[in-house]
């Protein structure tokens, strides 16, 4: 476990510095979980050691939202006046998310169809 949890956070760290390095928009940790992804589809068989350890952080997934939480209600006042503007982000956000999954669903739906 503490191998795997190593694992884990090294491709964090590593995503963090090039990160900080190049200047990017994109954060460490998104990068870190695509190095994650390489890694795995590289070396299948890391998937096996990190199973367990990953099984055991997303049990205790709800515990991560208590710092999410916790920066909502310290900037209420920002949310109170930016309502408008994070409301419309969530909606357009939503609709976008349904439209491209729909299509998506719909492209893949016809190309099984016609392979079948």
């Amino acid at each position: 476990m503490l191998f795997a949890l190593t694992q884990l956070l090294v491709c964090q760290l590593v995503g963090e510095i090039l990160a900080r390095l190049f200047d990017l928009a994109i954060p460490g940790p998104v990068i870190g979980m695509g190095l994650l992804l390489a890694i795995l589809l590289w070396r299948p068989a890391l998937s096996e050691t990190l199973e367990s350890t990953a099984n055991g952080i997303l049990s205790h997934l709800s515990l991560l939202f208590v710092p999410a939480g916790v920066g909502v209600i310290a900037h209420l006042a920002i949310l109170g006046d930016e309502w408008k503007a994070i409301l419309g982000s969530l909606i357009g956000s939503t609709v976008v998310t349904v439209l491209v999954t729909g299509w998506i669903l719909q492209k893949m739906h016809r190309s099984d169809r016609d392979g079948a």
